[in-house]
């Protein structure tokens, strides 16, 4: 399995537009980044889980030129709104764009997007068919794909685990269920918005009580804010097997 964190950050996180905190303003790469995505090769079949604001500078940063199908976490914007730029895979590769989501997601797809589903279609409008993500594990193709439900805040949003790999973002509660379905996952992805408590996302303490529960090999904070400091000084004070994530990261295993 191959992973490449796209984006690591927030709209919350940096740089933000005039702030003149030593964080935005740090000249260490790993400080800089973009809204939260990330690219999954398993398989031979690529993915991309979310697809904010940043996603077409992302895809052409990471040159990622085949896509099999876009799984979508919760329909925030920062993590939906370039979704539009789908439509340039449905050229390249001359087929519709599979994307899966939960039922709230799907309705908000189906709103903000509304023009990719009229008929007739306009010529060059996004071609993608959604799939509704419910509790059970589904399949593409070859590839498991099994749900992780959690809350951000009162949201229903999902996290995603294939083979190894568990992905969750913006949450800010799991409950005990949920994650035993993470457990014996070598590789977790978790958010970890800053040090101070936040309404909806977990903060650094309580993303690294889940990651001791879960115990993987390996675990890896996203979803970053400026707020949470350098990323060198919070990197160091982490537990062995955790690190931050930053934007470009690749990962094989």
């Amino acid at each position: 399995m191959e992973i490449e964190f796209l984006g690591t950050g927030t709209s919350q996180g940096v740089p933000i537009i005039g702030c003149k905190c030593p964080v935005c303003n740090s000249l260490d790469f790993r400080d800089k980044r973009m809204r939260s995505s990330i690219f999954i090769k398993v398989n031979n079949k690529n993915f991309i889980i979310d697809t904010g604001p940043d996603f077409r500078s992302q895809l052409l940063r990471a040159k990622v030129d085949k896509l099999d199908a876009v799984l979508i976490t919760h329909p925030h914007r920062d993590h939906l709104s370039g979704l539009d730029d789908i439509r340039a895979f449905n050229f390249i590769q001359d087929k519709v764009m599979p994307v899966y989501a939960n039922s709230n997601t799907i309705e908000q797809i189906n709103k903000e997007f509304y023009y990719c589903f009229k008929e007739p279609k306009y010529p060059g409008v996004p071609n993608i068919k959604l799939f509704t993500v419910g509790d059970q594990p589904f399949y593409f193709d070859d590839v498991k794909i099994i749900p992780i439900k959690a809350l951000h805040y009162k949201m229903p949003i999902l996290g995603f685990r294939i083979n190894n790999f568990t992905y969750l973002t913006d949450a800010s509660f799991l409950e005990e269920s949920e994650i035993n379905k993470i457990i014996g996952s070598d590789v977790f992805v978790i958010n970890a918005l800053r040090k101070k408590e936040h309404l909806s996302h977990f903060t650094l303490a309580q993303a690294l009580d889940i990651i001791k529960i879960v115990n993987p090999k390996q675990a890896y904070l996203t979803h970053i804010g400026h707020q949470m400091g350098f990323h060198s000084q919070v990197q160091d004070s982490l537990p062995k097997n955790v690190y931050l994530a930053f934007d470009g990261l690749k990962l094989n295993f």
